[in-house]
């Protein structure tokens, strides 16, 4: 039966039945108070004037947004990031009143309707962007200013206005009706760097374009600038407010990073064994017959596979924990299943628990182990997990 101390968050954005992730195949779990912990030392280790922003786009990269956003707010952020306007908008018909804002861009007068109807609060990047925003809620009748927030390119080159029209940008976006300039930010490139020479120039590209905005006699609200990596590399990156993502889930942005302060993993991937069976050798596994056993060996088959977020390129390289032993996985991940070399366990059963990604006895994988056999990020990893994984409250 289901633990008082787990709870379900949903299965394919959907409430599940309360007992119904016990009989499922997979799932992800989500450790609640690691998430809390994470947070707390996050503002610990902030000025008492710098507020935390906690960033939960992409499905709070994984984890349930919802269920993410009132953890971290209970333990301390003021503010919420997403990408995306009907990311804002589930928050919000959950009842979330915290700040939040939209990171992306927007443009079109139905989604500034909606941010309008939803007081959700965007970015604005570009004078024409500015000017749409201005023109559709003068047409809407908006009676009152909606804040906005400006971005500023400072050598990201993604998203925002050139530092060197800063001033510019901003004066024309004051004198529009029905905005208010509530921030102005950028966004670091390279802050997980151990080298230190762009996001140095960054910052003085964002310290000098907020000068110039301040010397037109403009006043600014808020000023903010750092990431997760930022905010745990220099507290002069701080400003008033940090947009942390990576971190609150318990993963450091890069290894130099770890001695800054204390961090929980909070989420863990586990399955159950399907099948246990004996093979002889010379015995193909899997697609392709990537992998021939060289000896008798006992095989597990084990419910999940890359239509759940498994990447199939970690195929014959990837372990995993049972009983708290590493286990190799082999043959070529599938859709739906893996196989294990579970010879090391000969009285293995079907139902039991494999952890994929968390913590078994003294072992631990994590979501940086993948990230590093498949030379990319442990963010790509984490939003990688489908919604046909229900995710699980671990209080």
């Amino acid at each position: 039966m289901l633990s008082r101390k787990q709870t379900p968050i949903f299965a394919d954005n959907q409430e599940c039945d309360a007992y119904a992730w016990f009989s499922q195949r997979a799932w992800v779990e989500i450790d609640l108070g690691a998430l809390s912990h994470n947070v707390k030392q996050l503002v610990k280790f902030l000025s008492p004037c710098t507020q935390l922003m906690a960033v939960v786009k992409a499905d709070a990269y994984g984890h349930g947004a919802v269920t993410v956003a009132r953890t971290a707010l209970e333990a301390g952020a003021s503010w919420l990031g997403v990408a995306t306007v009907p990311e804002g908008i589930q928050l919000r018909e959950d009842g979330i009143q915290a700040p939040i804002l939209i990171l992306g861009a927007t443009n079109t007068p139905e989604q500034i309707q909606a941010i309008a109807h939803w007081q959700l609060q965007p970015t604005l990047c570009s004078p024409k962007q500015a000017l749409e925003f201005s023109n559709t809620l003068e047409t809407i009748n908006h009676n009152s200013s909606l804040p906005v927030h400006i971005k500023l390119d400072t050598g990201m080159s993604r998203l925002g206005t050139s530092w060197q029209q800063a001033a510019d940008f901003v004066q024309l976006v004051q004198g529009l009706p029905h905005l208010n300039i509530t921030s102005i930010y950028s966004h670091l490139a390279t802050a997980d760097s151990l080298d230190t020479t762009v996001m140095t120039e960054q910052h003085r590209r964002f310290a000098e374009a907020t000068a110039h905005i301040k010397a037109k006699g403009i006043k600014i609200p808020s000023l903010h600038l750092a990431n997760s990596a930022a905010t745990l590399t220099n507290p002069e990156l701080h400003y008033d407010m940090v947009r942390v993502g990576l971190a609150i889930y318990g993963l450091y942005p890069a290894t130099h990073l770890q001695n800054q302060i204390k961090l929980q993993p909070v989420l863990q991937l586990k399955a159950r064994v399907t099948q246990v069976k004996t093979i002889a050798a010379g015995t193909g596994v899997s697609y392709g017959h990537h992998f021939i056993a060289s000896k008798e060996m006992r095989l597990a088959v084990v419910g999940i596979g890359y239509a759940d977020g498994v990447p199939r390129s970690l195929s014959n390289q990837m372990q995993v924990l049972i009983r708290g032993q590493r286990i190799p996985q082999i043959g070529a991940i599938t859709m739906d299943q893996i196989m294990l070399d579970v010879s090391s366990i000969p009285d293995l059963q079907e139902g039991e628990i494999v952890t994929l990604l968390g913590e078994q006895g003294k072992e631990q994988i994590s979501a940086n182990d993948w990230a590093n056999c498949l030379n990319t990020i442990s963010w790509e990893i984490l939003c990688g997990f489908k919604h046909r994984l229900p995710r699980v409250a671990v209080m």
